[in-house]
This record gives structure tokens, sequence and C-alpha cells, in this order.
């Protein structure tokens, strides 16, 4: 008679934050789905011990956990380009977590492949963007892999998932007394839920971390921020590589308290959230890139690009990155930054900060053309033509009594 032998599980390969949305799925998809849960962390710079996340995962039941360090192909692959981009969803969030999202699907699937997972799960709501940018992008990389969502199929409310941990005795970190969800990775922080899903209601100040005030209201402090082909690569004369650039700029920037944003946000499924975010580093580079291609680039350039900014912005959001048009979009601005080098002058101060100069070897300003002193060359007779071309078929409709009465 020969002995039985067990079938081995199927794997699913979950995206693992250390949180408590993803802490209790490993729980749920083990009681479920009868599956074994491999835990990865991506490493995208978020501030928090993943060693302590690591041992959450096996504390919460994964059969096998891992950390990936992708903190220099998240700032190489996909902060610098979107710093070339100018990328502002709806002209404030700078998508950090939407930018992270395309890089941990392809880790993801990559994990998935390697340990012959029939799944990929993640831990995103049905009400979120996140769901979108996961779901889409396993499926361009991968579509035979099947997807779970445990918080689309098991609804639950934020308090009745920390009672849910609490009952199962998995290690979380929030409580009903502080029910904030959060990501974080190098590029920014989002808080979410509690009190601020009143959009009347003003943030506590106990939700802000890396924008926590540490200077004086009257201190001022100025940086030169140096681009070469609109990646930023020097702080005051510094040569940083790219992730202890962000993370410097990060701590300077935040401890004037720059860098919070608070905004009614269109999400892509059609519903409005209030979101607050914390990102320093990105709103300052973000604008000193802007300026300084205002200097070097043509004015039929660069109006065109803050066309094609905004595109590349909402494909980014709404999780469309793994798509032709993404990438064709990508490579025109990859070419535009060509001459963007050069360096910017930001001046910090409580909660705000501002350029106050710039310079490039590539620069098309021509002071002998701006200039309204002496030394100004322009030729004024150039200007009565040309204004008369110009404004000649406007002319002609007056003419023929064809001007719009409307005013």
């Amino acid at each position: 008679m020969s002995a039985i032998v067990n079938a081995p599980k199927e794997k699913v390969v979950l995206a693992y934050s250390g949180g408590l949305d993803t802490s209790v799925s490993i729980s749920w998809i083990k009681q479920n789905y009868n599956m074994d849960v491999v835990a990865v962390l991506v490493d995208c710079g978020q501030p928090d011990s993943l060693d302590e996340a690591y041992e959450r995962a096996i504390a919460a039941g994964a059969s096998k956990a891992m950390i990936i360090d992708a903190r220099e192909d998240f700032v190489y692959n996909y902060i610098f380009p979107s710093i070339k981009a100018n990328l502002k969803y709806e002209k404030s969030y700078p998508l950090a977590t939407a930018l992270a999202r395309p890089l941990i699907v392809e880790k993801l699937v990559e994990v998935a492949r390697k340990e012959e997972a029939k799944a990929v799960a993640h831990g995103c709501t049905a009400k979120g963007n996140d769901q979108v940018r996961f779901d889409v992008g396993i499926r361009s990389l991968n579509p035979d892999l099947r997807i779970i969502a445990p918080l689309r199929e098991w609804k639950l409310s934020r308090e009745e998932e920390i009672e849910y941990a609490r009952e199962h005795k998995i290690p979380v970190k929030v409580s009903k007394k502080s029910p904030y969800s959060i990501d974080e990775n190098l590029w920014g922080r989002s808080i979410e839920c509690g009190v601020l899903e009143d959009p009347w209601e003003e943030p506590p100040e106990e939700i802000y971390t890396w924008t926590s005030i540490r200077r004086e209201k009257n201190e001022t402090l100025i940086l030169e921020i140096e681009f070469e082909k609109g990646v930023p690569v020097a702080i005051n004369g510094e040569k940083l590589a790219g992730v202890e650039l962000i993370k410097r700029l990060n701590q300077i920037a935040g401890s004037f308290g720059i860098g919070r944003i608070d905004m009614v946000e269109n999400r892509l499924i059609g519903i409005k959230s209030r979101e607050i975010y914390e990102a320093p580093a990105a709103v300052v580079l973000i604008e000193a890139h802007r300026q300084l291609e205002s200097m070097v680039m043509d004015r039929e350039l660069l109006h065109y690009k803050y066309l094609v900014e905004e595109k590349l912005a909402e494909l980014t959001y709404y999780g469309l990155w793994f798509t032709p048009l993404r990438s064709c979009i990508s490579s025109f601005i990859e070419k535009s930054q060509e001459y963007v080098t050069g360096k910017v002058k930001v001046k910090l101060e409580y909660k705000a900060f501002s350029v106050i100069g710039r310079e490039s070897c590539y620069s098309l300003y021509d002071l002998k053309l701006a200039t309204y002193d002496k030394q100004d060359i322009f030729d004024p007779r150039y200007s009565e033509s040309f204004i008369r071309i110009w404004g000649f078929p406007y002319e002609i409709l007056a003419r023929k009594g064809r001007m719009l009465e409307e005013r």
C-alpha cells in the first residue's frame, strides 16, 4: 500500500508593505485560498525598517518573505524621468506612490516567475487607484497570472480590519486612535483616512513627519542645485548620487515645512478624494528643473512639452505605464532634455521656497535683446511690421464686418 503524498500548495506572491491592509491579507488568503503566501517587500526608499516589516510578514503567516532593494532602479528609471517631465497630477501631486507601482509590479512578476507562483496579490481597496495600477500592470507583463485582491472581496471598514488583526494576533502599527493609512517611498509620503476625510478640517500637525518644522520662522537658506541633461547631480557644488541627493533635499527642505500638499483630487474610478502629501525634494526639484527649462528651451518646444507633461502625468496616475503611448511620450521627454544643463538657485524659508537665480551655458536668454538700457540692440522698427502682419486676419475680419460683437 503506497503512502498518500499531499500535493504542494500553490503559491501567491503578495506585494507586502508591512501595513495593516497587506498584513491582514496574508491570513485571509491562507484561509480562503489555501495558498502559500510569498511576501515581497520592494524597497523604494521608505524610511521604515524593512527588517521589521519582514519579521511582521512571517509572524502574520507568510511562508516566505523577501526584501528587494530597488532604490537606485526607482531613482534612475522612474524619479529622474519624472523630473525631466515635471510630473504632477492635476498640477499638484508629484506622483510618488503612482511612480513606484510599475516598478513594484515588475518585481512581483519577476518573483512569480522564479517561484513558479500562479497568482499575484495586493492589498488595494476597491475605491483606490492602486488596484488599477497593479492589475493593469500585472496583466500587461504576464496576462496568465491570477490576481487576488482581498480587500475587494472582503468588505471591511478600517476599524474592522484593526479588530481582525487584533483577534488574529497580527502585529500592526495602526490603532483606532491613529487610523491613518500611510504610503511612503523616497519621492514622497501620502496620508489618508481618519479626520483627513473631511475636506473642511485642517490636517492635524501630528500627521506630518517629513515636513515637521525644525527651523526658526525668520530663517532662510540658499541652495544651488546643478542639473545635467535634466538630471539633478549636485547641491551647493557637492556631487551626489541620486538616492543620497533626494534624501538630503528631503531633509533640508522638509525642515522648513516645505513640501506639504493638501488637495482634493479626482481618482481614476470617478470618486473625489482629499489627499495629504509630503514631498519636499520633489516640489523643489521639479520647480527648479522647470525654471531651468524656461531658459534653455525655445518657446514652441516648451509650450508643447507642457501639453505632453499633462498627458504623461495622467497615464502614470491611471496605471498605464506599460503602454505604447507612455513609451513614446517618454522618448520625446528624453530628447527634450539634451540642453537642460545648468544651475538653479533656490531660497528656502518658512513653509515656502522660491527660485531666485538660474544660469546655463545653453541659455537662450540674451541680455542685449532683453535689456532696456544702453546695451539694447533690439531695433524697434521691427515691431510695427510684425504686429501688422500678426493682426492681419483680424483686421480683415473687421473690414468685412465680421468682427465679433460680444466682448
